[in-house]
């Protein structure tokens, strides 16, 4: 009977999506009756021929109109069809059967990313409910900090007591930061006994010592590396790896007269490094301030990626972004509610939500595109996978990963191999970027890779439990909300004007109303021309006497 039960219910809500299309329909009659009496008035009214009344204020007020009716339209797809979701992980088969995982963690500055906000972020993942041997976490250092590397050995030593701890309790905080800062934290509460509290207190001892170590490593600079030379120019660094869970730190070949391609191109080279360690067929993508706040997200993403009737074109599953930093009021919208709450809800009803750059759960073969067919000839997968024979075998779905569990490092030639995945030349001549892996022609690499993934037929699905997987810090100050919102919206507009322009590109492969919701993404940024020309030119006009509305 177990078997037979479905491990997720897909809940459409159809009261709001009536409602919706209801009110879709009043408002777009109101905006044609708008858009008629600007034409009408602009193409027949005689005073406006003659120059009685200026005609720059009623043109730039009808262009503000018809960006913001444009931008409207594209919205409506989001309320076409929006879904929830439910998951049953208890469903699921026995821990060993299910797949191995890798986690991807990428940091770059630890002055502006704290190192030990980051180590957090790792010991969480190292202490998700899943079986060691198939959870494997990597840290992509791309400022090849030594204080990061020395944060990762600290972290490692701490983990051999805390993740033990948290398995053996059934601690529900994995991250120790959080855990231990709760005012009213009731996980283990049914284990609340004398032998409990003294390994809880045991510990914490060790958290705080772990702490007081880093920050004396930091005042000292951290470890020293002789063959470093600055965050943009120093060679390929590794250090030893361990078991249960797997942890690799990783730090590419930077150079400054090669195009390092900031987040998506570290995260590429944790795909191909992967590939050769564990090559685990789903991944967890984490920023590095993004801890995780519950120990069994991979099996409620698991629910999804094993069933059977959506798992052949099943992507990514995305959670949503939540954050602990931000007060109640959140004046700047850094939790980006709307987004998470409606957005993602109505994509989910279409052909799934966008790839949001963290939180989610996605399968490897996604990135790989059509270059891994079974009859593909081995010069093409050359010309597009790069020169590593080793990395071009791993495509294959035989392929077993050839790294020893019980040792502590690569062998000589695994190391070199790695070396060569991870040097600054290695994408020269490739398809890396362009249509393998993350994708390089925008700054905001997640929205335009999940962009391509369902124009290649992918699905994805979000997943929005009532506790939050994850968490984060959210940005609290008009200069961060104003860096990171430029950020976005340059790179968005920038999708918008390209060859992969959503209402060119996508129609003729995605749903009409998925690219709609892309569109919608890409051309908001617009809302800037109807921002400017109602909040200067109707104050304008009533100060001069100029009718811009029927009396």
């Amino acid at each position: 009977m177990e078997g037979s039960l479905p491990r997720h219910l897909c809940h459409v809500q159809k009261s709001s999506a009536i409602i919706n299309r209801f009110h879709a329909l009043i408002h777009s009659t109101a905006l044609i009756a708008l858009i008629y009496y600007r034409a009408s008035f602009l193409l027949q009214n005689t005073d406006t021929i003659s120059g009685h009344t200026p005609i720059i204020p009623w043109l730039l007020v009808f262009a503000g109109e018809l960006v913001l009716s444009f931008i409207w339209l594209l919205e409506q797809a989001f309320r076409w069809r929006p879904v929830t979701r439910s998951v049953f992980p208890e469903r699921l088969p026995e821990d060993k059967q299910l797949p191995p995982i890798d986690v991807f963690i990428c940091t770059v500055d630890p002055k502006k990313e704290p190192t030990l906000e980051v180590m957090n972020t790792v010991i969480s993942a190292m202490a998700l409910d899943y079986r060691p041997e198939k959870l494997h976490v990597y840290v992509s250092d791309d400022g090849g900090s030594s204080l990061t590397l020395y944060g990762m050995k600290e972290a490692w030593e701490f983990a051999r007591s805390w993740v033990p701890f948290c398995r053996t309790h059934g601690i529900k905080t994995p991250c120790p930061k959080a855990y231990f800062s709760s005012l009213e934290d009731g996980d283990g509460s049914e284990f609340l006994g004398t032998e409990f509290m003294a390994e809880r207190r045991r510990v914490q001892i060790e958290y705080e010592n772990f702490k007081a170590r880093f920050r004396t490593a930091s005042q000292e600079g951290g470890i020293r590396n002789e063959s470093m030379s600055s965050p943009r120019d120093h060679p390929v660094i590794g250090a030893d790896q361990v078991e249960m869970p797997l942890l690799v730190y990783v730090s590419r070949e930077k150079r400054p007269s090669h195009p390092h391609h900031f987040k998506a191109g570290a995260l590429n080279v944790l795909l191909r490094v992967s590939g050769l360690i564990s090559n685990s067929p789903y991944i967890l993508i984490l920023d590095c301030d993004m801890y995780c706040n519950d120990p069994t997200s991979a099996q409620k993403a698991m629910c999804f990626h094993l069933d059977p009737k959506i798992s052949p074109t099943l992507a990514f599953v995305q959670f949503p972004q939540r954050f602990h930093n931000i007060s109640k009021n959140d004046i700047y919208d850094s939790g980006v509610r709307s987004a998470f709450s409606i957005l993602l809800e109505g994509l989910d009803g279409l052909q799934g939500p966008i790839l949001c750059g963290t939180c989610f759960y996605i399968k490897r073969v996604a990135f790989y595109g059509s270059f891994i067919q079974d009859d593909i000839d081995i010069l093409k997968l050359r010309e597009s996978f790069g020169p590593s024979n080793e990395f071009i075998r791993s495509l294959g779905q035989n392929y077993k990963p050839s790294v020893s569990k019980d040792g502590n490092s690569l062998s000589t030639i695994q190391l070199q191999e790695t070396q060569l995945l991870a040097s600054c030349s290695y994408e020269n001549q490739t398809k890396w970027g362009k249509e393998v892996g993350f994708l390089y022609q925008s700054v905001v690499e997640d929205y335009l890779t999940g962009f391509i993934m369902h124009c290649r037929g992918w699905t994805s699905v979000y997943c929005n439990p009532s506790k939050p997987q994850f968490l984060g810090s959210g940005v609290t100050n008009m200069n961060d909300m104003l860096v990171q919102g430029t950020r976005w919206s340059s790179g968005l507009f920038d999708v918008a004007i390209s060859k992969f322009s959503p209402l060119i590109y996508g129609p003729l492969r995605m749903s009409i109303l998925e690219s709609f919701c892309y569109a919608y993404l890409a051309y908001f940024p617009l809302y800037f021309i109807s921002v400017w020309c109602f909040g200067i030119i109707p104050q304008l006009c009533l100060l001069n006497g100029i009718p811009l509305y029927p009396k």
